[in-house]
């Protein structure tokens, strides 16, 4: 039986599925998720995240990575950690930098959060045995200052939406059709009392929420800093950002259950609220861009071009594509969880 076929059975038994419940079937079934079976990366998958684009993308976060552990005191051990690390190019990348620091690399305990055996094999495969994997955050043991790297995905944590109707909010739900086809629509909920337009979406994610809690906790207990990069929203607002992309094109997200990638927009105001509110600092949301640009990417990359001089109109287009307002360098943002009292770099208050 498909999924698909699973989640119209278990919608006539037990009525609608609100969206978040839809997302987190077709990504994380065990039997039929996108990433429990079939994650498809990279040019010839469905999707490239910037650590395809570039190996300047993980680079720089190495040498972030170095420097925030130069800037907390050189600690003799710390837990050098990436959730969701994709194929395992950008620790790959981001080891490659750091073996500027001898130091460092000594001192770091690296460990992969992974819960897709697919991508585990993949990152095994590129990194070898020499690194720690685990399903959660909570596994990682403690102990040691944290340095934590979460590039795309609070995009692929499930949200649940609200639609503001003409008599009330309601919650877009996933029914069925009279033929038995995959269907949105709308539920009457009193779950939230806002202002706005007839219309407007609200998403609200409580596993963004639950990972900007656990990140601020950590870091406020162990020390160290978590850098989150993503695309989404520097400010709270409306909107629906669900989408759904197999083979680089979007498609209906009903379309294809556990056979396409399934997003939402990052919501970084609530994420960082929530790690405010276990006592960690929050620093001022950048641009993807203007994050990579404040720790030195900048047109030309000499070093790379230097390095390579019959690649230089490539890498200019990969550079480009990083951070032009127009391609992925507004749309994505990066956001800091840290500490009080430590400023990571790129992070600094403006003079």
């Amino acid at each position: 039986m498909s999924l698909r076929e699973r989640l119209a059975a278990q919608i006539r038994l037990g009525g609608p599925l609100t969206v978040a419940q839809y997302m987190a079937a077709c990504l994380y079934d065990p039997q039929d998720g996108y990433y429990a079976v079939r994650p498809a990366l990279g040019a010839q998958g469905d999707f490239v995240t910037a650590p395809g684009v570039s190996q300047m993308f993980g680079e720089l976060i190495g040498l972030w990575a170095v420097e925030c552990w130069n800037r907390m005191g050189r600690p003799a051990s710390v837990r050098l950690v990436e959730i969701g690390p994709g194929d395992g190019s950008l620790m790959s990348d981001l080891l490659r930098a750091a073996r500027l620091s001898p130091a460092f690399c000594e001192a770091a305990d690296v460990w992969l959060v992974e819960v897709s055996e697919p991508l585990r094999e993949r990152q095994r495969a590129l990194l070898g045995d020499r690194l720690a994997w685990a399903r959660t955050l909570e596994e990682v043991p403690a102990g040691a200052p944290i340095l934590l790297i979460a590039n795309e995905v609070l995009d692929c944590l499930p949200a649940r939406q609200l639609v503001r109707a003409d008599r009330g909010w309601a919650e877009r739900m996933v029914g069925l059709d009279p033929e038995g086809e995959l269907v949105f629509g709308l539920a009457p909920t009193t779950a939230i009392d806002r202002d706005a337009s007839p219309g407007a979406v609200l998403e609200i994610s409580a596993a963004q929420q639950a990972l900007g809690a656990e990140i601020g906790a950590r870091v406020v207990e162990e020390g160290g800093a978590a850098l989150l990069i993503d695309y989404g929203r520097a400010v709270p607002g409306f909107g629906d950002t669900l989408q759904a992309i197999r083979a680089h094109r979007k498609e209906h997200p009903l379309a294809s259950p556990g056979e396409a990638d399934l997003t939402v927009h990052a919501d970084f105001p609530t994420v960082l609220a929530a790690a405010h509110a276990q006592g960690a600092a929050i620093p001022q949301i950048l641009t993807r861009g203007g994050f990579l640009f404040r720790r030195g990417i900048a047109p030309p990359p000499e070093a790379l071009t230097a390095a390579r001089p019959d690649r230089g109109d490539e890498i200019g287009r990969q550079l480009e594509r990083l951070v032009a307002p127009d391609q992925m360098g507004e749309l994505f943002k990066a956001a800091c969880i840290h500490r009080p009292g430590f400023v990571p770099p790129a992070f600094e208050s403006p003079s």
